[in-house]
């Protein structure tokens, strides 16, 4: 993808742009009705699509949002300021190169909106500071996403981002789960570490030196260089973190140590910079996905965990393996001994090298077939309390066997943890509790508390019809699973549009790619959304866990406690008899009217607690 010098485009790209956004915005204003749910999301996508596609577009585009994000400001039309930041954030990301006078007009539209209420100045003032670093320092924004959410191994930027992707099997049956695996796991590999490296080097040199590149040498240069990458890409990751260190004071130093690696870099694999000046597009990777079907509860403790110690899936430790799981044991077989600990007890070969003269009493293949010592195979299957334990000595021990192999800072919180949940009310229920139980554990032993940024973001999807009203008094009503989804939406539009719309079309991609056999080219759509939300996501909302205590009158029987976060359906053993009896009996009997008169219900006393947890819309 090759683009001319960056501002010659014509005004037709920049009216046609004018359009897809406007068009955007429009459906800000409109309902979730049939027709145009499913449109909100998608021009968006569209237009990112458009960018990344052409990235010539890409200044012109940001012309437009500045435009539009000036006018939303003026006329106090704020609806429209969220979706404007995203889309605006987004699209610096995947330009290649910015002049210096429209960054500067891009950051002072920001930071203007630092005087306007929550949320708008927070948001405001965090991609302020964000495109003050990358106007300062060009290229910071992209290299440091790269490196964070690829883990690429180097020794001065130590972030590290990873999604992790949880479905709800209880909304997608078995074929639609393989569906969108295949729709994640298909789209999402493919790029190795020196693809990610070579991006790095052609965006940050490009939006470093701008027209005094030449990108098509660059990126033949840097695709002829093969595993010498790695040295120019340390070079240029040490040269920006120097820079950040320093506030990105001085401009002219960082400009002057870019241009001498970018001639290192086309001297040494001898391109010639004929034809005029151009720069070619670098694509932003999606981040790194992990795909899980959420089936046990500490599963997303466990996967935490791991990450947070630098283990990779090959080297999940066995201390946080499930207890259930018969499969996974044979990877823990460990020895049990049933000597008594007494010196005669202990085999000779073991205790010989104690005394002062080798004992030739017994041999020592005798005293292995001997009765009075044996050991048996059984499995070690540790329970939480050890498994914290064994945690704690593994960071003590170093950290981890993973790819950096470094101790892990004790107090440097350089991991964070994007867990993305899809399903309905019920994936949120599991999802409060299984919070709770981490909060419970942080409180004993604080380990993913210092280490890890946790983040939560939720993907409604539901499987059954959605209806909130009653066709006839004695017909219920079916319960509507996306209660919280539609609170997430009212507080954010841009929620609301990007992420609620899209819930019933991933089950329909899902059934299209199941239908065809997986045959088909996996589609990226999902894994975009995916992306787009969990880079742009800020916006913190609290949503309450409720603990509930049940205690039933009349009864020798443990109060029975429950989490849930909006709906609690709790089966009454005493009343399982009564329901038997109805099925038993012919309806309107004077058996079944009996029943009901002599059977009471159950009085039931019922106190809460209200806690919270941070999802990100």
């Amino acid at each position: 993808m090759s683009l001319s010098i960056v501002g010659d485009v014509s005004s037709a790209v920049e009216s046609s742009l004018y359009q897809r956004l406007h068009a955007i915005l429009r459906e800000l204003d409109t309902d979730n009705q049939s027709g145009s749910a499913c449109n909100k999301g998608m021009l968006r996508w569209t237009l990112h699509k458009k960018v990344e596609n052409n990235p010539s577009t890409s200044v012109s585009l940001l012309r437009v949002l500045v435009k539009e994000l000036e006018k939303a400001d003026k006329v106090d039309y704020r609806i429209r300021i969220i979706p404007l930041l995203h889309t605006l954030v987004y699209a610096v990301m995947q330009s290649v190169y910015i002049p210096d006078d429209l960054c500067e007009r891009v950051y002072v539209c920001l930071n203007r909106l630092v005087t306007l209420p929550e949320p708008y100045c927070s948001l405001g003032l965090n991609y302020a500071k964000c495109m003050k670093m990358e106007c300062r320092i060009p290229g910071a924004l992209y290299l440091r996403r790269v490196i964070a959410e690829h883990s690429l191994n180097n020794e001065y930027c130590t972030l590290h981002e990873r999604v992790f992707m949880f479905v709800d099997p209880a909304v997608f049956p078995l074929p639609l789960l393989n569906a969108v695996r295949a729709e994640v796991e298909g789209t999402a590999s493919g790029n190795d570490p020196q693809s990610h490296q070579r991006w790095v080097l052609l965006h940050t040199l490009q939006a470093g030196l701008g027209r005094h590149c030449h990108g098509r040498a660059l990126a033949q240069a840097l695709e002829d260089l093969g595993e010498d990458v790695e040295r120019y890409f340390q070079d240029v990751v040490a040269t920006v973190e120097e820079m950040i260190g320093n506030g990105g004071l001085d401009s002219d130093q960082y400009s002057t140590r870019l241009q001498q690696i970018y001639h290192d870099i086309v001297s040494s694999a001898d391109q010639e910079q004929s034809g005029p000046t151009c720069l070619v597009g670098s694509p932003l990777p999606s981040p790194e996905i992990s795909f899980h079907i959420w089936t046990k509860e500490d599963e997303i403790w466990n996967e935490v965990v791991n990450f947070t110690l630098m283990v990779s899936p090959a080297e999940h430790s066995s201390a946080f393996l499930e207890e259930d799981n018969m499969a996974k044991r044979a990877s823990v077989i460990s020895t049990m001994s049933v000597d008594s600990g007494i010196e005669a007890d202990l085999p000779l070969n073991k205790f010989s090298s104690l005394m002062v003269e080798p004992s030739g009493i017994l041999d020592v293949q005798e005293q292995l077939k001997s009765s009075q010592f044996f050991r048996r195979q059984c499995v070690r299957c540790p329970k939480a309390g050890n498994r914290m334990t064994l945690m704690m000595e593994t960071i003590k021990e170093g950290g981890g066997s993973g790819r950096c192999g470094k101790s892990l800072p004790k107090e440097e919180k350089n991991f964070t943890a994007r867990i993305v949940v899809m399903g309905d009310d019920r994936t949120l229920g599991r999802l409060g509790r299984t919070y709770h139980n981490i909060r419970k554990r942080e409180a004993q032993h604080l380990f993913l508390t210092k280490r890890v940024n946790l983040e939560i973001y939720y993907i409604p999807v539901t499987s059954e019809p959605v209806t909130t009203s009653l066709i006839q008094d004695s017909v219920p009503a079916v319960v509507d699973m996306l209660t919280i989804a539609g609170s997430l939406g009212c507080v954010d539009p841009w929620y609301d549009c990007n992420i609620n719309s899209l819930g019933a079309m991933i089950l329909k991609l899902a059934k299209m790619h199941s239908q065809d056999g997986g045959s088909s080219k996996p589609n990226s759509f999902l894994l975009d959304i995916i992306s787009y939300y969990t880079r742009t996501a800020q916006q913190p909302v609290h949503i309450p866990i409720y603990s509930v205590k049940i205690a039933f009158s009349g009864m020798n029987s443990k109060a029975v406690e429950e989490l849930f976060v909006c709906q609690l359906h709790m089966d009454f053993a005493m009343l399982r008899p009564l329901r038997a009896t109805f099925k038993d009996t012919i309806k309107g009997s004077v058996r079944s009217k009996i029943c009901m008169q002599e059977d009471g219900g159950v009085v039931v006393s019922v106190n809460y607690r209200k806690v919270s947890i941070n999802a990100q819309i």
